[in-house]
């Protein structure tokens, strides 16, 4: 790779890592919020939430890269337009393709990069997660209840102990069952434990009432009484969606599985949605190319090409999107998943290699113009300078 071409890639290269980390975590810290009730709930240490923010991470990194990548670019071959060194490589009778070499391996390596992450590294991390929290969930009651504090397990569901012993074993339990709409179950035991999986608790020695809507209490005491944990805590293999599977799975599905009988559209769709999404970054990257990569004039009146660059690319993300929803609902569909990315990439290269551009159409420019000049003379008017 030639001197230059390395100058053009790292200055890209540091462009979209400060564009993908303060995004990235910004997005990271909003999913991860959205699950702090782990700890609050179930008392997890902050080691076992930190732990489960790790597991988040790969869902988001193949979303965020591309638009991160598409900054990159643009921004990097603006600031190098506006430095005049892109007028001087055209000058200097340099090929272009010192420019679009660097910024294609770039994308390629993202591409290969984001195929990776979401069929081999996201699934895992999915299903560690789901299986995470099952866990937490699972050992709630003989563990985390805090002794003499009412804890709502569930939306209807209340449980207070007095005490806890070694062997799982809890004293003094009052547990209220508002679940069934059809009757209130209020339970007294003087003790009960925990079986070692977490699925069922068992009270000895107590009552309990049940309350039917139209007022009428019925108490019955026993000596031992089960109660089912399963449905609350957890406990069970937690079941797994189509975006938790792995590709080996989705190329070669169980058939007989009922969640797959049932959602069949969902793990058709998620399956080419793996075999085409990865493709967005190497795309993006032509797209920033063809807005950004040709030298120009500073007077050219013309929009940031980072804005026309991102508005192309979230209208391809929202196709890519549509078109995954077409699919789940019908598989006849399916080619439009695989024509997006291949149109526009064949596009793109006719543009490249015939030097246009992309400009905006001058009928909706002189519309546009007159609002903008009143935009930048009110923001002038208000720093006291021009803008």
């Amino acid at each position: 790779m030639k001197l230059l071409e390395i100058y053009i890639l790292r200055r890209i290269v540091q462009m979209f890592l400060v564009t993908l980390v303060p995004v990235l975590t910004i997005i990271w810290t909003i999913q991860v919020l959205g699950r702090v009730n782990l700890v609050t709930d179930t008392g997890q240490s902050m080691g076992s939430f930190m732990m489960l923010a790790t597991f988040i991470l790969p869902t988001i990194i193949p979303v965020v890269l591309p638009f991160a990548l598409a900054i990159g670019i643009t921004q990097t071959l603006t600031a190098m337009n506006n430095d005049s060194e892109l007028p001087v490589i055209d000058a200097a009778g340099a090929s272009r393709s010192i420019i679009y070499r660097p910024v294609l391996l770039l994308a390629a390596f993202l591409s290969v990069f984001s195929f990776v992450v979401a069929n081999f590294v996201e699934p895992p991390a999915r299903v560690a997660a789901r299986q995470m929290v099952a866990e937490a969930y699972a050992d709630l009651l003989s563990s985390v209840i805090e002794e003499k504090t009412f804890r709502s397990i569930e939306e209807g569901l209340y449980v207070q102990i007095s005490e806890r012993h070694s062997g799982r074993v809890l004293t003094g339990l009052f547990v209220v069952d508002h679940r069934d709409p059809n009757f209130d179950l209020i339970y007294y035991a003087r003790e009960g434990s925990i079986d070692e999986s977490g699925t069922s608790l068992t009270m000895r020695d107590g009552e309990v009432h049940r309350k039917t809507p139209d007022g009428r209490i019925s108490i019955i005491k026993f000596m031992s009484y089960a109660f089912d944990l399963s449905a609350m805590s957890g406990a069970e293999t937690p079941s797994l969606s189509a975006g938790d599977r792995s590709l080996a799975f989705l190329l070669n599905p169980d058939l007989s599985d009922p969640h797959i009988i049932g959602s069949a559209g969902s793990y058709r769709s998620e399956l080419h949605a793996r075999l085409t999404d990865w493709l967005f970054p190497f795309v993006f990257a032509l797209i920033s190319l063809v807005v950004a990569g040709d030298s120009r004039s500073h007077r050219q009146m013309r929009l940031h090409p980072m804005v026309i660059a991102l508005v192309l690319a979230f209208g391809l993300r929202w196709l890519g999107f549509s078109f995954k929803n077409l699919v789940k609902q019908d598989e006849a569909y399916i080619f439009l998943m695989y024509l997006l990315p291949a149109v526009t990439t064949a596009v793109s290269v006719y543009l490249l290699a015939s030097h246009r551009q992309i400009r905006m159409p001058s009928v909706v420019w002189r519309v546009l113009m007159p609002t903008w000049h009143r935009i930048r003379q009110r923001w002038a008017g208000r720093l006291g300078g021009s803008v």
